[in-house]
């Protein structure tokens, strides 16, 4: 799935890295280390989900990310670009890092956003910035530690004006401070989505027995027999439209294949999909 990875490191953490990848469906970015991360698209397009959001991405764009977990996505027209190749090169931001470097201490600051991932525009600035950061990427004998430093001290600076950021200081702690999203809400918001039980308790940063065990206390069901529910009630209230393909009924409705979604409605409703929507308008 990698087929390139290149990285520069600082006291230890990788800061800087470069990776091209190709041929996933759907892949899980999951944080360690309490960093925020900006991403320069490179190559490619992709969508990033998370809690509340479904986000796309193509070459030019940037993605801001807080430190939180969230999926990487491709569909069938994505794919097409590119040969499904995605390039994309990371900054990553740690608090003590950037404490280090700019002789302040976050909790100074209370300074809030109303997001945890952001799509941002690329100006000339940054663009300048990235090929900085690419010609350092593929010539690391270059990259001493003093540059390095410089180079994270610069991306700040840029990314704080570029927002508009009241101050360095408040940019960073934002980063730092995730916003929580409503269980319940997650689940809304990715109800018609082909995640997994397994995958859903990635995105709601928990494990699959804590998860199984919410949402059976928040919807009074499994969590197999709920969405089955409710993607199957979504593709009735579709099939009411005889101008909508079957097979983009059941991608809709978050069914990984058109097969498992006829199977899944003839258990339930005693006829497939297209004997039902025949016997209704007959």
């Amino acid at each position: 799935m990698v087929s390139e990875l290149k990285v520069l490191k600082y006291k230890g953490h990788v800061v800087f890295e470069k990776i091209a990848m190709s041929g996933f469906d759907r892949i899980p970015k999951q944080y360690q280390n309490n960093e925020a991360c900006f991403m320069f698209i490179n190559e490619g397009e992709f969508s990033v989900r998370t809690p509340n959001e479904f986000l796309s991405f193509k070459k030019g764009k940037g993605l801001l990310a807080k430190c939180f977990d969230y999926f990487f996505e491709t569909n069938t027209k994505q794919k097409i670009k590119n040969n499904g190749r995605i390039e994309v090169l990371g900054i990553l931001l740690y608090p003590s890092i950037v404490e280090e470097l700019f002789q302040f201490d976050i909790s100074d600051s209370t300074h809030y956003v109303n997001y945890n991932a952001k799509q941002i525009q690329i100006d000339g600035l940054l663009n300048n910035f990235k090929e900085s950061i690419n010609m350092l990427l593929d010539n690391p004998e270059l990259a001493d530690e003093a540059l390095i430093k410089t180079k994270i001290k610069e991306f700040v600076l840029l990314i704080t004006k570029t927002l508009n950021a009241p101050s360095q200081l408040d940019f960073l702690a934002a980063m730092f401070r995730k916003n929580d999203t409503e269980f319940r809400t997650t689940i809304n918001n990715n109800m018609y989505s082909n995640l997994s039980v397994d995958e859903f308790a990635q995105l709601c940063a928990m494990s699959v027995s804590s998860f199984k065990r919410k949402f059976k206390e928040t919807f009074n069901e499994s969590p197999k027999r709920y969405l089955g529910k409710m993607k199957l009630e979504k593709s009735i209230r579709m099939l009411a439209s005889k101008d909508t393909r079957i097979s983009e009924i059941a991608y809709d409705c978050g069914f990984e294949t058109i097969s498992t979604f006829n199977r899944s409605f003839k258990t339930q409703y005693g006829e497939s999909p297209s004997d039902y929507r025949l016997n209704q308008t007959a």
